[in-house]
């Protein structure tokens, strides 16, 4: 939750337009430097001068419907504070595909419409017990 005074100051940086995409996707005005973008679109940012401490990088999602599941390994290392160089700095993090590595990446599809739900054909070799009681009498 922001204070007043620092909504207002964020709509003076970052304009009436970035300031209701921000308010639409993530709830809160923030107004920081751009560090870089993946390449699925995700742009990042950060702020260390007017933050809170552990609050200070963001990502500004590509897609309406986001999920972390969405953010490369080395961004998410420098998202989650391993790391003190994004990988636009830094070349160890940037993403090389090795051999044995998917091609694509796959978001986690879990609580999605596109999740796996198991179903099974086969007959079930166990049955539930079912207790049989005589009639009291």
């Amino acid at each position: 939750m922001s204070t007043l005074m620092r909504t207002l100051r964020n709509l003076r940086k970052i304009g009436f337009k970035e300031y209701g995409h921000q308010m639409q996707n993530i709830g809160d005005t923030k107004a920081g430097t751009f560090i870089g973008a993946d390449k699925y679109g995700n742009k990042y940012y950060e702020n260390l001068a007017e933050e809170l401490p552990l609050r200070t990088r963001w990502v500004d999602y590509k897609d309406q419907e986001f999920e972390p599941s969405q953010i490369e390994p080395g961004w998410h290392a420098w998202m989650s504070y391993m790391v003190d160089k994004s990988p636009a700095v830094d070349p160890i993090l940037q993403r090389q595909v090795r051999e044995w590595e998917p091609k694509e990446h796959r978001p986690t599809l879990t609580w999605s419409r596109s999740g796996y739900k198991p179903y099974s054909t086969v007959k079930s070799k166990t049955s539930p017990w079912v207790p049989v009681a005589k009639a009291r009498q």
